[in-house]
């Protein structure tokens, strides 16, 4: 068994990646670090992890742990997936991987030379709903693909929480935006050549809190809004000229909605309906992460794909301080 080691014990990997590598066939929860040893102790314990850790680096020093996942603050993303690597370790490290898609580079590297895996936590390509809309558009179900519309919102004015705290990496299109632009780049294969976008900050958090963004793929167009600071919503719809495609609960899976997958027919006179209840995203992304470790053939968001995302974001911040088109 595959034995994870958990850096923090942020709410991310006690909600749902403890829960998901605890109920996995492959894994187990081996070690927990955090800087108040007392709090690793116990989360340890509620998982049955034998080893509880008061520094990250005595973790990473551990012959019991062969990877470890890592829900620290995104500033903190790229260096401790960096030392990680650089002790032995496989990495699956929570989105967004990095705030610039030039810092991913470095890691790579140190990748490459400790033959490790690492790999950006964005398991909305791992869930079966996602492989059912990138078959159809690809299979020509809803004809040629002209446009691609979403949205992600969420309300979050509590200023403790990192989300709106600049100097840790928050801010909505950090935490939320990559989600249509990654869900978008996975299901049609194709990456964007421009963008457009509006973007509004918080006066007293300096986060991003709207942007309304337009995205040119050459073949078709991506336009989505999100927002830390709106009502919940999520939805992404694939519109061709033969139908179109509708995911009710895109991102979080089955919170929003029951996952499924709505394929529309032309005239919207007739509707073919995919469900996928019970497919659990976050246990499918660590059982995939563990058997690519462990030598398979499993595909894995890769480094590669974390830089051809993050250059979305990067090229979206850009256009947000002019008008008109930016490069991507």
């Amino acid at each position: 068994m595959f034995r994870w080691g958990v850096l923090s014990t942020a709410k991310i990997g006690r909600e749902q990646l403890l829960p998901a590598i605890a109920d996995s066939t492959n894994g187990v929860v081996a070690a927990i670090a955090s800087r108040d040893v007392a709090k690793a102790r116990a989360l340890a314990d509620r998982f049955g992890a034998p080893h509880a850790f008061g520094s990250y680096d005595e973790l990473l020093a551990s012959d019991a742990v062969d990877g470890v996942y890592i829900p620290l603050p995104t500033s903190q993303h790229l260096e401790w997936a960096a030392k990680a690597a650089e002790a032995g370790k496989h990495v699956l490290v929570e989105k967004p991987l990095a705030l610039n898609a030039a810092d991913i580079a470095p890691l790579i590297e140190i990748r490459n030379r400790n033959k490790v895996i690492v790999s950006e936590a964005f398991m909305v390509t791992y869930h079966p709903q996602w492989l059912k809309v990138r078959d159809l558009i690809a299979s020509g179900a809803i004809g040629r693909l002209r446009h691609v519309q979403g949205a992600f919102s969420y309300f979050n004015v509590d200023p403790n929480n990192m989300r709106n705290q600049l100097d840790l990496g928050g801010g909505a299109l950090p935490d939320i935006g990559v989600y249509p632009t990654v869900s978008t780049r996975f299901s049609t294969g194709k990456e964007p050549l421009r963008v457009q976008a509006s973007i509004e900050r918080d006066p007293n958090f300096g986060t991003d809190i709207y942007s309304s963004v337009r995205a040119d793929f050459g073949d078709f167009e991506l336009s989505f809004y999100l927002s830390t600071q709106l009502a919940n919503r999520q939805l992404m719809v694939f519109h061709g000229d033969k139908g179109f495609i509708e995911v009710r609960s895109p991102f979080n899976a089955g919170l929003y909605e029951q996952e499924r997958v709505e394929l529309h027919n032309a005239g919207h006179n007739e509707t073919t309906v995919f469900h996928f209840s019970g497919a659990k995203q976050y246990r499918l992304e660590v059982e995939a992460f563990v058997r690519a470790a462990q030598g398979g053939s499993d595909h894995v968001f890769s480094l590669e794909e974390s830089v051809l995302n993050q250059k979305v974001i990067d090229a979206i911040f850009r256009a947000g301080e002019h008008d008109g088109w930016e490069a991507v």
